[in-house]
């Protein structure tokens, strides 16, 4: 059944659909119940969870409509110099000892007239592929996602997280990951390993895969794999407060990096940087909602890029990096890859 109309509810991911909605809740204890929720949740921690009565193996519903590309009208939230500014201020932070790590966002945003995400993201399959793309749509809010990262898988008791820390360009493929993208990955690996330590059986938590190239459309990435086992008992609940906000888009020591995140950015970023994917049964896979896509009906659509900052970060660089992240899929957005 790929049929569906553009405005009805659904999820798609990995080849299964989900559809006939049957109820939406903010409260994560719900995920604790039996069926299969679609769920999507901010950076700040607000979770959005769909049931849906039905799901198949199917490929992303057929558009009713071509996607309607975008001019290059796109605002940026920072400027080139307040970025700049920003990642300035966050190594004078570490210098100080009050952080090691931020992760610097910024959003992109433009305006937006269409019916559905849904053509948009035909196309992104089509010219972005990524191991983690999915499609969300709900009365309050659209998602289209090219996610690279898995930000945690659970088969049984069984959690993994694959945090990716370090970008390069496509040029740069027959060249090594240099020692500033090395250090924050293993860096970040240390404080994923610390919150599955919080649920998980003690003595678990390890590290099966450490600084693993993998290539992706436009970019190479960075990526390492945490395991661990869950206690039993755990709640759903409590594995959201463990885990969110995500710690390779905040930084580290968390609470600081979330501090400084806050009160350098000056916006919610929402669904960007926040989970997505889907709980079943108490089986998950949940992306990391980086690469997306989404609007909330409000006539505007929007795109988030970032980049991690340490002490040995060149300002002028992440900007860069941020530049070469969202490339790409803004290109396909305006019609200049088709």
């Amino acid at each position: 059944m790929t049929d569906l109309s553009p405005s009805e509810p659904m999820f798609w991911m990995g080849g299964r659909l989900a559809y006939d909605l049957q109820e939406i809740t903010e409260n994560p204890a719900a995920l604790d119940a039996p069926g299969f929720w679609a769920v999507t949740a901010t950076f700040e921690g607000a979770w959005t969870c769909a049931r849906f009565g039905k799901v198949i193996d199917a490929e992303l519903p057929i558009a009713a409509e071509t996607w309607k590309t975008l001019g290059d009208s796109w605002r940026t939230s920072m400027s080139e110099s307040e970025y700049i500014e920003y990642v300035s201020k966050i190594r004078d932070q570490i210098s100080r000892g009050w952080v090691y790590q931020v992760n610097a966002c910024r959003e992109l945003s433009t305006h937006f007239d269409g019916v559905s995400l849904l053509p948009l993201m035909k196309q992104i399959l089509e010219h972005n592929p990524a191991p983690f793309a999915s499609y969300l749509r709900l009365p309050e809010i659209e998602i289209a996602s090219a996610s690279p990262e898995l930000f945690l898988k659970k088969e049984g008791n069984i959690l993994t997280s694959a945090p990716i820390k370090g970008t390069k360009p496509p040029e740069q493929d027959d060249v090594e990951f240099g020692a500033k993208d090395t250090a924050e990955n293993v860096m970040i690996v240390d404080l994923i390993r610390n919150d599955l330590g919080r649920i998980c059986e003690t003595g678990s938590v390890h590290v099966p895969r450490l600084l693993e190239t993998q290539v992706h459309p436009g970019l190479s990435h960075l990526v390492s794999y945490v395991e661990g086992a869950l206690r039993k008992g755990t709640t759903w609940e409590q594995i959201s407060t463990a885990l969110l906000p995500p710690g390779s888009v905040s930084g580290a020591p968390k609470s600081s990096a979330v501090e400084t995140i806050t009160d350098l950015e000056g916006q919610a970023r929402g669904p960007y940087c926040g989970p997505l994917g889907w709980i079943e049964d108490g089986n998950a896979l949940l992306s990391l909602a980086i690469r997306i896509f989404w609007t909330k009906r409000e006539g505007t659509l929007h795109f988030g890029t970032g980049a991690g900052i340490t002490w040995g970060s060149d300002p002028d660089s992440e900007w860069e990096e941020t530049e070469l992240k969202a490339r790409r899929l803004i290109a396909i957005a305006n019609g200049e890859i088709a």
